[in-house]
Order: structure tokens, then sequence, then C-alpha cells
């Protein structure tokens, strides 16, 4: 008997919710409904499913919310998320981005490119999920811990600065333009602003404090990570 890919489809619009659900049903997947926070958690705990489809407005706490709590959780911390919203801005993509959402589908969204991204994070988010310590310099990446410390000293990075970071240190001492970045990372079936590479970066940089300058700007190419950062010529006159 074929395995169904489970879904969980968190939106409180049943009309919204039964027309995923109809449509997943069609296309081989078996899809759960939750109309808010409490129910997600029951059908969470009842049931891991393989994707979570997450309204960003929800009664009691919001999809951002739960967004960041599930990634916190070692149980569901590697369940794929698809954040569902009304809210288009660049801003608010963003935001649902670094909250752990594995993806972004402004609404209203077509049946065709609903099914192509949770089939998309199906088959990416697994390989992203390396296990493993990368080393540069004396910046550690620990994958199957979640762990990053540079000078021995650990250093907190945001779950979308992590898997920039984990990229970048697999791929040292490379260029890596920003719609490579965006592929790479974020995965080519997300369809967000080049711009919000550069937004990641810096907070990468002001994560990592003094091994912020090992992430270099490639001028006209795009970014780097290297053991050896160039350094700037003193201006003082002094010897």
């Amino acid at each position: 008997m074929k395995n169904h890919p489970r879904v969980l489809i968190v939106e409180d619009e049943p009309a919204i919710a039964e027309l995923i659900a109809v449509n997943l049903r069609h296309n081989g997947f078996a899809p759960t409904w939750a109309m808010d926070s409490a129910s997600a958690q029951r059908e969470l705990d009842a049931v891991l499913p393989d994707v979570i489809m997450l309204d960003w407005m929800l009664p009691g706490e919001s999809g951002l919310t739960l967004a960041k709590r599930w990634r916190s959780h070692t149980r569901t911390k590697e369940v794929p998320i698809i954040m569902l919203t009304a809210r288009g801005d660049e801003s608010d993509r963003v935001a649902g981005l670094d909250a752990g959402a594995d993806d972004y589908m402004a609404k209203p969204f077509s049946t065709k490119e609903m099914l192509a991204r949770i089939r998309a994070v199906l088959r990416r988010r697994a390989p992203e999920q390396t296990e493993g310590v990368v080393t540069v310099g004396d910046l550690i990446l620990d994958a199957s811990t979640h762990r990053v410390t540079y000078n021995d000293q650990l250093l907190k990075l945001g779950p979308t600065e992590f898997k920039l970071l984990h990229f970048l240190l697999n791929h040292a001492e490379r260029v890596h333009s920003r719609s490579q970045l965006l592929d790479k990372v974020w995965g080519d079936h997300v369809f967000i602003e080049e711009r919000t590479v550069d937004v990641h970066v810096k907070r990468l940089r002001e994560a990592l404090g003094a091994a912020g300058v090992m992430v270099e700007t490639v001028r006209g190419a795009g970014y780097r990570l290297t053991a050896q950062p160039a350094v700037s010529a003193p201006v003082s006159g002094k010897s």
C-alpha cells in the first residue's frame, strides 16, 4: 500500500482549508486540518506530519509564534513548514523565513504552485540536514547539535543564519552570487528578492561578532567565507 505524505493544514478559514485539503487528497497527500494553535498542537502531539502548511494569522497564537516554537523543539524542528499569509511585504516574508519557515506563500495561490512547493520542501529538506562538524579557522559549526563556536565561545544564530553559515562553511573560499545563495540555502522554489540575502548576511555577521569579517563581500560578484579575511592598512601615521 502506498504511503501518502501527511500534511497538517493550520488555517482558521474553513473554506480555504477545505479547498487546500481537497486538492491535496486528489494529488496523493493525506491532509489533516487544525483551525487554531491549540488544535494544531494536539494534531502534532498525536501524529507528526511530513509537511505543515501554517497560516500566519490565527486565533490565539500566531503562525509566526508557532513556527518559532516548533523549530525549537527536538521532535518538530525537522518538519518542513510552509507559511501561508495575505501579507506580501518583503519584511513579512523575511520574518516568516527567519522564524524557521522553509517557504512562504502569499494568498491567493494556485494549486499547481502549492503542490510544487510542497514537493520541493519534501525533496530538499532532508539533504540540508547534514550531520557532522565543519571547521574553517577558529569557526566551528556542529550540525548535529546545531551549535556554532568561535575561539571556543558559543554563538547564537537564527535558523536562517545557521543554514546560510552552514552552506558557506561547506564551500569556503568560493564566491557565491545572491541568486546562487537563494537557490542553495532557501531553495529555487522560494520566490523572494535577492536583497533578502543581504539582510541575512548582515544578521549573520552581527551574530558572528569578531568572526563576522570572515564573511566577505566580493564587489559585483556576491559573498565568500574565508579563513583569511582581508585586513585594511592602518590609517594612523604612527609606526
